[in-house]
Parts: C-alpha cells; structure tokens; sequence
C-alpha cells in the first residue's frame, strides 16, 4: 500500500513548485483523516486512493496537483454537515498558497477538491475525470472490501434511522446505475465498471 510519509510529502510539494514545505500540515491531515466520526472515510480510504494514483499517474495531466487534490479530498468530514468539500478545498487552496505555490495551482486545486461534491463531471479535463473515477474506486472493490465499505458507510451515517437508510440509500447507489458509465475515464471503465455494477445491484436487492 502507498506509504504517508514525509518523504513522499516532500516529493510532492517540491513538484507544485512550493517555496517551503509544511511538515505540521502533513500531521493535521493525517489527524484529520483520523477523527473518531470517521468509519470510511479514513486513512484506509485515503491510502487507497493515493495507490490507485500510484498507479494510473501516468494518465494524469499535472500529477502533482491531482495526488494533493486526494490528500484533501475528504480532510473535512463530518457527516451531518453538507459543506465538507467546500472546506476542504477552501483548506486545500490556503494551504497551496501558504507554500507559496501560484494561484493558478491553487485554484486547480480547489476545483478538483469541488468535484467531489456531486461525482458528476461533463468537461474533459482528464484530472478531474481521473479523480473522481479514484474516489469511486470503492464501488468496483472486491465483493468482501465493498461489503467493508457498506458496514463503514452505515456507521459513519448512525444518526440516520434505519427506514429512512432503508429507502435512501438504495435510491443513490441506484442514481449511479442509471448512469451511461459509473467510471469516466477507459481504464478504470475496462477495470472495475463490470464489477462495481454488480455490486451496487446486489446492494439494492438488500
């Protein structure tokens, strides 16, 4: 799995052309990813995604941005609340900022944090495309990781009562059946679609 480390973080930042490096950052986001709200949305789901990253970089256009872009993706998350993604972009965008990187880097940034907002995407850039297909990796998981993710999932969201999970929730996982294609870009379309379709239908049948 991708190491969380400083070295990594370093790399990282010396790509976005950074004048500085803030380490106590680093150990904000990993606390953040950490919060005992959390149950999925936690440094198991971050480090999968940075792998998928590892893995598909090549098809990213600025790297460097993209790979930020999922540090910050969820570094807010509380599940009662509806502007998660907005702050942590807003937190993303400072950050960038703070190192001394240009505005461009930082609005980028912060754009690719927003998508993750509603996971519906139109235009062509192919870092947002590849973001949100690594944030919805999850659906196309192996059958035992997706059930992991189910549990988690219900956990995060306790305070929702049960009937009212019951008819939600297939309702969204439902939303992303009806789409033409749950993955925007061809390589994690080939890879995972077929399976993340049987999965989220399984789902819906309870």
């Amino acid at each position: 799995m991708t190491a969380i480390g400083l070295a990594s973080w370093q790399r990282l930042w010396g790509e976005l052309g950074a004048a500085s490096v803030n380490g106590g950052l680093l150990n904000q986001l990993v606390a953040a990813w950490g919060e005992r709200q959390r149950h999925y949305h936690t440094l198991q789901h971050l480090r999968e995604c940075l792998a998928h990253f590892e893995a598909a970089s090549m098809l990213a256009r600025r790297p460097a941005e993209l790979e930020l872009a999922l540090w910050f993706h969820d570094a807010v998350y509380e599940p009662t609340r509806d502007d998660n993604e907005q702050r942590s972009a807003d937190w993303a965008r400072a950050s960038v900022l703070a190192a001394g990187c240009t505005p461009e880097v930082a609005d980028r940034v912060h754009a690719l944090v927003m998508a993750t907002r509603t996971h519906q995407y139109a235009g062509d850039d192919p870092d947002t495309r590849l973001l949100l297909d690594i944030d919805l990796a999850i659906l196309g998981a192996a059958p035992a990781r997706f059930d992991e993710y189910e549990r988690q999932i219900r956990q995060e969201y306790a305070h929702v009562p049960e009937a009212m999970w019951r008819e939600r929730r297939p309702q969204l996982l439902r939303d992303f059946l009806a789409r033409p294609r749950i993955y925007l870009t061809d390589a994690f379309h080939d890879a995972l679609e077929a399976r993340a379709r049987e999965n989220l239908q399984k789902s819906c049948a309870g």
